[in-house]
């Protein structure tokens, strides 16, 4: 059996995606069975186009280990790029096999979310069909927190601990002036309010939180909107989280509203952005309030400065499971999370059948959602708060975090002194 590893990374990038680069990587190298780790840059795509890098190069010391994940964003790149299926279109598995071979690779590693699960299973569909000897592990992580059988989305707790952290900064700003402004945020969340109901992990003995929370799970009613958001402010100024994909009953995203030019993703996705914006643009024609409009965006995915020490751990620790799944022998798997305790947090991770994750969403649960359709309950709370406990230092060099450089772009001279 060929011995080599080559991990790739795809989909979003996270705080935390690097860990899990680390944990293959460093797990690997002390494995006897497996030769050179490989890393695609930019994913499958990169890697269709040979363009194939030596982690070793990359990662002299113990220390560049440390640096990469407290690292935020993929540090191989990305790319989202959708694999045909095998029986419709084989050439580009034909393609992707050889170049494998030609690579003596043995174990495949793909680091992602839904899409990237879906892209592990097509090419151990194929690998088997084949009798192709490599083993496909994939290893997950979201901000999103919407992977299936998995406890919790490895990028989830550090994205999480950010929109807790600025939603309580901005709430303590909001109060400032006892005007009735109204702040409306935007966090992520396509088709699950996850990261944005973590925005209600803001509340304490120092903050009341968010007095609105709305999710995409829900269908968003905008006269009930308007209607709360003019009694609230009568009282205050209102601080309002809502999730990018909350969509009308008749199935209409609301950042769809008034926009001309609406562009997809490989994956179909189309894009969402201004929630926030058109919503406060309501609020001030409707209401006469002043508004302010805010997108967490990329922000709460590449806060490797705030990140959650038990979601970095459980990030290393599926990139560990992973290697140590295809040297005993398994394919076409996902490693999970298993949480054992709550308090004080505990987890195990163990390898599970990808079709059981691969292209199904896990949205919040309703009876988390309060019956109000506006908040969360209590059961959130206690699901979403262990995950965001503990912090990483970064290692800080002349006052600004340190990082490792990017495997797939050259370091700017732009004004470098």
């Amino acid at each position: 059996m060929k011995n080599n590893v080559i991990v790739g990374q795809s989909g979003g990038p996270t705080a935390v995606i690097n860990c899990s680069l680390a944990g293959v990587y460093a797990t690997a190298m002390a494995n006897p069975r497996m030769g050179k780790v490989l890393g695609m840059r930019n994913g499958v795509q990169g890697l269709l186009e040979r363009r194939v890098i030596d982690m070793s190069e990359h990662l002299r010391r113990d220390m560049d280990l440390e640096v990469l994940k407290r690292t935020p964003s993929s540090f191989l790149g990305s790319c989202r790029y959708k694999l045909p299926n095998p029986e419709q279109n084989e050439d580009v598995f034909a393609k992707l096999f050889a170049i494998l071979n030609e690579l003596d690779v043995g174990y495949f590693f793909y680091i992602g979310g839904n899409d990237s699960m879906d892209t592990i299973m097509k090419l151990c569909t194929y690998g088997e069909k084949i009798g192709s000897s490599i083993r496909f592990i994939g290893v997950p992580k979201t901000i999103d927190n919407d992977l299936a059988v998995t406890d919790s989305s490895p990028g989830f707790g550090s994205a999480a601990k950010y929109v807790a952290t600025t939603t309580k900064e901005l709430i303590l700003d909001a109060q400032v002036y006892n005007n009735g402004a109204v702040t409306i945020v935007e966090a992520m969340g396509r088709n699950t309010g996850w990261l944005t109901a973590a925005s209600a992990l803001s509340a304490g003995s120092d903050s009341a939180g968010p007095d609105l929370i709305f999710l995409p799970e829900i269908p968003f009613d905008m006269d009930d909107f308007l209607d709360k958001v003019a009694l609230l402010s009568q009282s205050h100024s209102p601080t309002i989280i809502v999730s990018e994909g909350i969509k009308l009953a008749d199935g209409r995203y609301v950042s769809e509203l008034g926009r001309d030019n609406i562009s997809a993703d490989a994956f179909g996705h189309i894009q969402l952005t201004g929630t926030a914006a058109y919503l406060a643009a309501q609020v001030k024609n409707k209401l006469g309030a002043k508004t302010r409009a805010i997108e967490f965006s990329i922000m709460q995915r590449c806060a490797a400065h705030i990140q959650s020490a038990n979601d970095a751990a459980g990030a290393y620790a599926v990139g560990a499971h992973a290697v140590r799944a295809a040297s005993d022998g398994e394919t076409n798997r996902v490693i999970i999370i298993n949480r054992l305790n709550s308090n004080p947090y505990a987890f195990e991770t163990c390898a599970m059948e990808i079709v059981k994750m691969a292209n199904i969403e896990k949205t919040v649960p309703l009876s988390w959602i309060a019956s109000t359709k506006d908040y969360v309950t209590q059961d959130y709370i206690n699901y979403a708060l262990p995950l965001i406990q503990g912090e990483v230092a970064p290692f800080y060099v002349d006052g600004t975090p340190r990082h490792i450089r990017s495997a797939t772009h050259a370091l700017s001279t732009h004004n470098r002194p």
